[in-house]
């Protein structure tokens, strides 16, 4: 393949990947946008094995179909509701490919100087300065997404505690370690390129990441998923200044920009501070919130009761949260809601946009039980219309319907945004036990006059009222 074909190769496949952004951006057209990033990549991929510059196809074969293997594997076996853990684990891939081929590419620059200081035998002057930034600046960032998606991994998993780590002077700690890594760029730049100076500073990066994310609380994790995902872009990026390849600089920029609009929107509609979610969760100090207290005496349903108030609704709201993820209930929820609506009672879903542990999860899992979407609505929109509802079903949310939010200023969750779902007539809460949610805060919401608590497995639960129906 000639390298006007790879050239032009590359360019249909970064149109392809910004089509598939745009697809991405709606249930509707999701399918599709999935379709063009696949063909994309697989023109990427052959561009780049045909590239007449690439040597050592045969490992690169054997890399893909190792790599393939997993990634079908992994396909077949994990089930939605383990979808942000996968994520997390995967941009630990991107970071630590970014940290390996800087690690390589410093090594390919200076062969004789694996070990000691000695300037680059293929670039001198500016040039070599310029890839020596790349080099730094590509370890540094793949290093912090590696260790973040690490942590992150561990946080959704329930294999490390969900709240925020509260080290002592932990945003100066944070602040030290950039300025270092800051010297040591310097540092490194003005000897023409050390190792010690770069396995320091990786290591540094490798802590740093780690101290990062485990700062930041578990009310904050879908916010975290989606930063992390701009971060394996830019390392991504990084990678492509290194390799000098320019579909993966675009690729990268596109994942990196498209992971930090997401990020940013998804903190505006938290209350959140962007730039303090970012710095690791500051302003998040442990504070003791008054929801904590206990809240009084709590009210038990049944299944049949819950029918039987359906039956009687004009208006029903159904806000799921990651329990009804965890319970797989989406497709009995979608028969209740097909079943009411044949009766003419009007039922629509109320998305909060952190509700689950990833960007957009409820509407997948909805999606998937071949809910309409035109009765799938996001907070803004529905949130009005709680006063005029006879009945609204929380089905595993927690956090997404905290009046604390509103009414309790020492929360951890103060000033987020909820669906306000305590203003309709009743208020029925499906939950294993009243342990609290995700953020550890205990809910209100469920020891209010008009709410009651159906306790059990989301699905069974559901079920039960499907059949009494």
């Amino acid at each position: 393949m000639s390298q006007g074909l790879v050239t032009a190769a590359y360019i249909i496949a970064a149109v392809l990947f910004i089509f598939s952004l745009a697809g991405l951006s709606k249930q509707e057209t999701a399918k599709h946008g999935n379709l063009f990033g696949i063909t994309g990549m697989a023109i990427a991929l052959l561009a780049t094995i045909f590239n007449p510059d690439t040597s050592g196809v045969a490992w690169i074969i054997v890399a893909m179909v190792i790599g393939g293997a997993i990634g079908v594997r992994l396909a077949l076996k994990v089930e939605m509701t383990e979808m942000p853990e996968l994520v997390a684990v995967l941009h630990s891939f991107v970071g630590m490919a970014a940290v390996l081929v800087g690690f390589n590419s410093f090594i390919d620059l200076h062969p004789e100087q694996v070990s000691q200081v000695g300037v680059g035998a293929h670039m001198t002057g500016a040039m070599l300065n310029i890839h020596l930034v790349e080099v730094f600046l590509g370890i540094f960032i793949g290093a912090v997404t590696f260790t973040g998606s690490i942590v992150a991994f561990g946080k959704l998993r329930g294999l490390i505690s969900s709240k925020p780590l509260m080290l002592p002077h932990r945003h100066k700690l944070n602040l030290i370690a950039v300025l270092v890594s800051l010297g040591l760029l310097v540092y490194f730049v003005q000897t023409g390129g050390t190792m010690p100076a770069l396995l320091l500073m990786t290591l540094i990066a490798f802590a740093f990441g780690w101290h990062l994310v485990a700062s930041i609380g578990g009310a904050d994790m879908p916010v975290v998923v989606s930063m992390l995902n701009s971060y394996s872009g830019w390392a991504a990026a990084a990678a492509g200044f290194m390799l000098s390849n320019d579909l993966l600089i675009v690729t990268g920029a596109l994942v990196g920009s498209s992971g930090a609009i997401l990020s940013y929107i998804m903190c505006k509609a938290m209350n959140r501070s962007f730039i303090s979610v970012i710095a690791g969760g500051f302003g998040t100090d442990g504070v003791a919130s008054s929801s904590d207290q206990e809240m009084g005496e709590y009210r038990e349903t049944n299944a049949e009761d819950v029918a039987d108030m359906l039956k009687n609704a004009t208006s029903v709201i159904i806000t799921p949260g990651y329990g009804m993820a965890v319970a797989q209930a989406q497709y009995p929820v979608a028969e209740i809601t097909q079943k009411l609506r044949d009766r003419g009672v009007k039922v629509r879903f109320g998305i909060h946009p952190v509700a689950g542990r990833l960007p957009g999860h409820m509407n997948v899992l909805l999606a998937e039980a071949k809910v309409p979407y035109d009765i799938v609505l996001e907070m803004d929109e529905i949130n009005e219309d709680f006063s005029d509802t006879d009945v609204v079903l929380v089905i595993g949310a927690n956090d997404t319907v905290n009046p604390a939010a509103m009414e309790d200023p020492g929360s951890p969750i103060a000033g987020m945004p909820v669906l306000e779902v305590w203003k309709a007539q009743n208020v029925i809460g499906f939950k294993r036990s009243m342990n609290t949610g995700y953020a550890g805060v205990q809910n209100p919401l469920f020891f209010k006059d008009n709410t009651q608590m159906l306790f059990g497995d989301a699905k069974a639960s559901v079920e039960a009222i499907l059949k009494a129906l």
